[in-house]
């Protein structure tokens, strides 16, 4: 079942009973961000911090999508991630 909300979605990612992989965990992170706050306007992250700049740049992969849009694919990842993780 597709989610039809950001709440319902970000619920049904708790209910995953293995943990997806960094890939998916990174474009579901980006998606969220976009969808919720619109293009990345933070500043890079620097140093070592991978963790951090790999975060910012899976947002930033999304920059210029509308947050309808980005909203839309969230729920679309998620259903997917859904069948996948869901026992």
């Amino acid at each position: 079942m597709k989610p039809t909300t950001l709440e319902e979605a970000f619920a049904l990612t708790q209910k995953f009973t293995s943990k997806p992989s960094n890939e998916e965990l990174l474009k579901l992170y980006g998606l969220y961000k976009q969808a919720t706050q619109g293009d990345n306007e933070t500043e890079r992250p620097g140093g070592f911090d991978f963790k951090a700049a790999a975060k910012y740049n899976s947002w930033l992969a999304f920059k210029g999508k509308s947050k309808a849009e980005a909203t839309e694919m969230y729920l679309n990842l998620v259903e997917e991630l859904g069948k996948k993780y869901i026992g």
